[in-house]
């Protein structure tokens, strides 16, 4: 009879250790993405400067400076001055707090909306579940940047209507998504093990099926936010978001498009603003997308 070879000491430790979580995996995971990480590092630091941004600005955004206007870049003026001799760079800092707050209250929205849509529709199904879904193929058929633009047009512009605007208008796709998920997962046998012992639905959504559709939420999340700022930004363009002198990166596009060839800083700094805030947040998105995959768990 052939002997089994006793476990070595690294086996010991590799069968006595604990099992990591999964806020650790995805950590560790984030981690190996040097890209994700770098666009972590700028979404950080430009909440920071929206949070900050009355202290950090050097000068007044609304004030009206001494002199002739749409002065270019210079030590006094770091990002020049627009056609109202007001300081660029003032403007595009305290715009960041509009951009951000309107990216993060109109994403939240998107995914409370979409979140609980979409889990009552996967969870439920039956009536319940055609009469979400043919309510949201209703609001897909519509063309999206057009249904903004009409509840836009139809409410007082401004800073709060475009957060509700967009909130409302936009929710389609991750209700879709999360109802996708919620079919898949409440198929599974510790979902029907719940139920055979009696669960509530709600405490079975909540503490079963809820968890392990998580990660698609959250990266949903970091998606809808740059998106959400892109959007505030081509509304601020057509004039329909922040209204002045609230400062706003689409609307100091839309004031230096008419200078934009002698007076290029009005464009090019807001723009370049925009660039690297959905950038970064696209890098964080796509960099949970792949910490949350099963498959780096074995690398």
């Amino acid at each position: 009879m052939q002997e089994t070879a006793a476990p070595t000491a690294v086996e010991f430790q590799r069968l006595a250790r604990k099992p990591e979580s999964q806020a650790r995996i995805v950590w560790r995971n984030f981690r190996r993405n040097r890209l994700a990480v770098a666009g972590g590092v700028v979404v950080i630091l430009l909440y920071l400067v929206a949070i900050f941004a009355t202290t950090l600005a050097p000068q007044d955004y609304a004030a009206f400076n001494r002199g002739k206007p749409l002065n270019p870049p210079s030590a006094e003026h770091w990002f020049g001055t627009d056609r109202q001799t007001r300081d660029v760079f003032s403007r595009v800092i305290v715009g960041s707090r509009v951009s951000l707050s309107v990216g993060l209250v109109s994403a939240g929205m998107i995914i409370v909306i979409g979140v609980t849509l979409g889990a009552l529709a996967g969870y439920f199904g039956g009536l319940l579940d055609n009469l979400i879904m043919r309510f949201t193929d209703i609001m897909l058929a519509i063309p999206g940047f057009f249904l903004l633009l009409t509840a836009a047009a139809l409410f007082k512009p401004g800073l709060q209507t475009t957060m509700i605007v967009i909130g409302l208008t936009s929710w389609m796709s991750t209700a879709r998504l999360v109802r996708g998920e919620f079919l898949r997962v409440k198929a599974q046998d510790f979902i029907l093990a719940a139920r055979a012992i009696g669960a509530a639905n709600l405490r079975i959504m909540v503490r079963h099926v809820l968890p392990n559709v998580l990660a698609v939420i959250i990266v949903q999340l970091t998606l809808w936010l740059s998106f959400a700022i892109l959007l505030e930004s081509g509304l601020s363009f057509l004039g329909l978001g922040a209204q002045p002198p609230t400062p706003s990166w689409g609307g100091m596009l839309a004031d230096g498009r008419v200078n934009m060839q002698k007076a290029w800083w009005e464009t090019v700094f807001p723009g370049m603003a925009i660039f690297l805030t959905v950038l970064s947040f696209n890098l964080v998105g796509d960099g949970l997308r792949d910490a949350f995959d099963p498959r780096q768990r074995r690398r």
